[in-house]
């Protein structure tokens, strides 16, 4: 039985089986089928699946044929007596269910279904294209010894009961087979089913379309906000998937583009808009990017509390039982501000339950431990395209009530992101006015070679203000800094300090201890940096030094170049910037700015 549900036509047929014994069936007979519908099993006899499977279809198409309609029998004949009908057949029914018999048996062969409990050689039968053609050929040849080769009867029985009193409808009246017309739709269905698997995709057909289906197919109708994002994704559920992978009710791949959900979660149609429209979330949020080294577990229950509280001011499905991080008092809160929150109390926040189970986030993939991919650049594009879309017509049509962190999230993802190197020279731009240049007849200028008896200044840099344009460089050098970015750091500063004339800038390098470098050229900066590799980074004592020194200004700002993992407190009175890889963190509140460089 479960070989004939598993295929597409067979199983959207009509008929009700029932499984019997020997002393209703007999002893020979394997199966029979009646003209009420019912197909009865003799569970006392031994077959094999595929033939069990032949058996149950075979009995399946003689209702769905239609071969127990009069009208389609040989020998039928109608009349008008006083204004009614009368209907009647004339064959000999023998013949007829053998005809039936091989006609299945042709229809089964051809597909390739099941095992026939006698194979038959339909090359005996010419002509075998419809039933009534062989009926018109076993009566010529006279009655045959044996039925139990061609039907699931047994030798010599029929596996049709209920010939005698064949069924008759009124198509006046709009009477018709259900049985037919159930097969004419499951035939449909299955080349649909078919034709969509071939085409990369299983949304043909109504069998394919689930309650997770339906759900995410709601959101591309009524939920614009969320429809484009729906549209894009492929709901998977396959349970032997989910318990490979320990997905308990659901989870979303935004790289491959699919939502996992777990069949046995057995969430209702409001429980699985609420899932969707979660998974959603995450990936239209670029949630998978977003985590830029933190913790992944941590940051996507810092996402799940912001994206739940949403929902629920949505109104959108109801919240699940289980899996769900919910807390009203976390409300206006963004993730950011959450996972830092988190952070300080990890014996509370690592215990807790996603979609995905416990332990488990439910955003998976992504390539790096961080789910941050940047080789997905246009995906991610596609995806805030599709919320930002999806916001603006939302807004237009006045489809419901959003919340104004998320709006403001939304829109704000629209932006694209400054990039780190333009943040740190709109910094020197502030700390460096561009010089102003004075004339000066100590240099003549090049016009009066020209005309020698004219004497012409040149334009030349105060001597001043080349003293006091220089800054301070506080570079942590312990191991955990790497060779690249301290290179990538150097060199972004080296190429703005040159395009502000700043000929020099004082250097000290800090691991254990402070070691100052003196006076360096921008581009001789990178050359002089050994990492040293024994952490314990303390950075208090080089920015000291800077604040000491008597030959460096007392306004020369300073720009401390770290990976976060120094001491927990730092006073700094002059004005100073971070420069720190991106997925970092301070482990304190920092008064200057903060630049996150890209890995």
């Amino acid at each position: 039985m479960a070989l004939h549900k598993r295929n597409p036509l067979f199983s959207g047929l009509g008929g009700y089986i029932r499984i019997c014994g020997r002393e209703l069936m007999g002893k020979k007979a394997t199966a029979y089928v009646r003209s009420d519908g019912y197909i009865l099993l003799n569970q006392d006899i031994l077959r094999t699946p595929l033939q069990w499977a032949y058996v149950i279809a075979h009995c399946q198409l003689h209702l769905a044929f239609g071969h127990f309609d009069g009208e389609r029998m040989p020998g039928f004949w109608k009349e008008a007596q006083n204004g009614e009908r009368k209907w009647a057949v004339s064959c000999n029914k023998y013949l007829w269910n053998m005809a039936c018999d091989l006609y299945i048996a042709r229809f089964l062969g051809d597909l390739k279904f099941g095992a026939p409990l006698n194979p038959v050689s339909l090359s005996d039968f010419p002509g075998a294209t419809e039933e009534r053609r062989l009926y018109e050929y076993l009566s010529g040849q006279g009655s045959p010894e044996s039925f139990g080769e061609y039907g699931t009867g047994g030798p010599g029985e029929m596996d049709m009961r209920g010939l005698e009193e064949p069924l008759f409808y009124d198509g006046k009246k709009n009477q018709k087979n259900p049985y037919v017309q159930k097969f004419a739709f499951a035939l449909a269905n299955s080349v649909s089913s078919v034709v969509s698997a071939a085409g990369g995709h299983d949304w043909g057909g109504e069998r394919s379309v689930t309650a997770s289906r339906k759900a995410a197919q709601w959101f591309i109708n009524h939920y614009p906000l969320l429809g484009g994002l729906a549209a894009s994704f492929q709901i998977i559920e396959d349970y032997n998937y989910c318990i490979t992978n320990e997905i308990s009710i659901a989870a979303v791949d935004v790289t491959c583009g699919e939502i996992y959900v777990n069949p046995a979660a057995g969430l209702k149609d409001g429980e699985l808009k609420f899932v969707l429209a979660h998974e959603f979330l995450h990936a239209g949020l670029r949630h998978h990017w977003r985590c830029q080294g933190r913790d992944p577990y941590l940051w996507n229950i810092a996402c799940d509390y912001v994206i739940n509280g949403w929902l629920v001011e949505m109104g959108i499905g109801s919240m699940p039982e289980k899996g769900l991080l919910y807390d009203e008092s976390l409300k206006n809160r963004s993730a950011e501000d959450l996972y830092d929150q988190m952070v300080m109390d990890l014996r509370r926040y690592s215990k807790l339950d996603t979609l995905r189970g416990y332990g488990k986030g439910d955003i998976m993939g992504g390539g790096s431990p961080g789910f941050g991919n940047r080789g997905a650049a246009s995906l991610d594009d596609f995806y805030r395209d599709a919320l930002r879309n999806g916001l603006e017509y939302h807004t237009q049509e006045g489809r419901g009530y959003l919340p104004a962190g998320l709006v403001e999230e939304i829109r704000a993802l629209a932006v694209p992101p400054i990039p780190w190197d333009v943040e740190l020279a709109r910094w020197f731009d502030c700390c460096f006015a561009p010089m102003e240049k004075r004339r000066s007849y100590a240099r003549p200028s090049r016009r009066q070679g020209s005309t020698p008896e004219i004497p012409r200044p040149s334009y030349v840099n105060g001597d001043a203000m080349e003293k006091g344009r220089t800054f301070g460089v506080v570079v942590d050098t312990s191991g955990s800094m790497g060779s690249r970015l301290l290179g990538l750091a150097l060199g972004a500063i080296a190429s703005y300090a040159a395009a502000k004339e700043v000929p020099f800038a004082r250097v000290v390098f800090c691991d254990a201890c402070a070691y100052d470098a003196g006076y360096l050229a921008p581009e001789d900066i990178a050359g002089r940096v050994r990492v040293q590799g024994r952490g314990g980074t303390v950075l208090q004592p080089g920015v000291d030094l800077l604040e000491r020194a008597e030959d460096f200004p007392k306004d020369g700002p300073i720009l401390i170049i770290t990976d976060g993992e120094i001491e927990s407190r730092m006073e700094i009175r002059r004005r100073h910037a971070f420069l720190v890889p991106r997925g970092k963190r301070l482990p304190f509140r920092p008064r200057g700015e903060v630049f996150y460089m890209e890995r």
